[in-house]
């Protein structure tokens, strides 16, 4: 990232430290907030004129005018007179031994501008004691060296002032205290930037890099998983290892014919999801959004659909009968309205579900539990009810037309 600093054309005061970026139009367009002129042309100090971007480079001095000529050659050397005295005396006061501390101007306020160098975790840093205490006079680095010796400071043989603390983090921090620009290079975690701004006590800068980090983090995304993402993901996964999709995104997807056996769905949104023809045996459903879904001849063994909500969804020819004796548990689940005509469900635990208005004609029931489940309005006609358990069940207007076998009354139904 370069930086330049922007004064207004035949001016060498009040400049403006800004970044470099986009394109010569971006500049210009800072500089006109920066400055509050009209910015329409940039000329570098000996007066020529910049037309491309390229052209600048880090620490330019750099004149901005409203479309007027370069003014002023004697305003100009004044200023480039300045500069190159006070980088001279930056350069000699490098060199001398930062013990031997030399103040070399006052502000109008009275704050020191003596030169000191900062040893941050192996790392020199030369500042002046005022970029360190004016623009944060709250911060533990401003108390530290607002004054000569108060805090005690340890230093190295050489004078530099000893801190444990990370230099690639307190670079940024020692730059928004030069200019006050939040300026962080590619490649530093901006975390550990807020850190550091935490430990030294310069809140202005830590506000900025939360609000920094908040606008870098990724917005949330609820938006359902497709058919081409859940496939992937499928194949991604060694068969050996347990999926698990809870509370996962499907709505609306299209997963027919896929295998999904033993794939944890407990607590997902499955709702209007085509599953037809899917291979969910021995899958885990329980409180599984499955409203609308079409699952007509799915592969159902062993299936856990405790309290899902499966209202109005479709699961004609569904096949929930296992061989092995692995019964499908559906205890408690909304099947309001369903369509289930022609389902294999041998076994299958029904206790104190909800079928109000369902369809389940020619469906095999043999053995099923239905204790206590809601049959109201229920079209049973053509099931074979051999064995199954209807004790307390709600049979109220269902429709037992064209048995396979007639109800016996241990089967108690009220």
């Amino acid at each position: 990232m370069r930086r330049v600093t922007l004064f207004v054309n035949g001016t060498s005061k009040n400049g403006k430290v800004v970044a470099v970026y986009g394109t010569l139009s971006d500049l210009l367009s800072v500089a006109s907030n920066k400055l509050g002129i009209k910015a329409s042309c940039l000329y570098n100090g000996k007066g020529g004129l910049i037309d491309d971007i390229a052209l600048i480079r880090d620490d330019d001095v750099l004149y901005v005018s409203e479309g007027d000529p370069f003014i002023g050659e004697h305003r100009l050397l004044l200023h480039l007179l300045s500069v190159s005295v006070d980088m001279c005396k930056a350069s000699v006061f490098s060199l001398v031994d930062p013990q031997n501390e030399v103040r070399v101007t006052s502000d109008h306020h009275g704050a020191h501008t003596d030169w000191l160098t900062l040893n941050i975790g192996g790392r020199l840093f030369t500042t002046t004691r005022s970029t360190l205490v004016s623009k944060e006079p709250e911060s533990m680095l401003a108390h530290m060296f607002r004054e000569k010796d108060v805090w005690g400071n340890k230093q190295d043989k050489h004078g530099a002032y000893l801190i444990d603390r990370s230099p690639e983090y307190f670079e940024p921090i020692l730059n928004y205290l030069r200019h006050g620009q939040l300026i962080v290079n590619e490649g530093i975690n901006i975390r550990g930037v807020l850190e550091e701004a935490r430990f030294f006590g310069i809140e202005q800068l830590a506000e900025q890099l939360e609000v920094a980090i908040k606008n870098s983090q990724p917005p949330e995304d609820h938006s359902p998983i497709s058919r081409k993402e859940f496939v992937r993901f499928l194949l991604a996964t060694s068969t050996k290892s347990e999926l698990r999709c809870q509370g996962l995104n499907f709505s609306g997807a299209d997963l027919s014919r896929l295998d999904l056996r033993y794939i944890n769905f407990k607590m997902a949104n499955l709702s209007r999801c085509n599953l037809t023809h899917a291979n969910l045996c021995c899958s885990n459903l329980e409180r599984a959004d499955l409203s609308g879904a079409n699952m007509d001849g799915a592969n159902l063994q062993g299936v856990k659909m405790l309290c899902c909500n499966a209202e109005g969804a479709s699961l004609k020819g569904c096949n929930f009968e296992d061989p092995s004796g692995l019964k499908a548990n559906l205890e408690g689940a909304n099947l309001k309205g369903v369509d289930m005509e022609g389902s294999q469900m041998t076994g299958v635990n029904l206790r104190v579900a909800t079928l109000k208005n369902a369809k389940l004609k020619n469906c095999n029931l043999r053995g099923a539990t239905l204790a206590g489940t809601d049959l109201e309005n229920c079209d049973l006609s053509g099931c074979d009810l051999q064995e199954a358990n209807l004790r307390g069940s709600n049979v109220k207007g269902a429709i037992f037309e064209e048995m396979l076998t007639p109800l016996h009354m241990s089967q108690s139904v009220r």
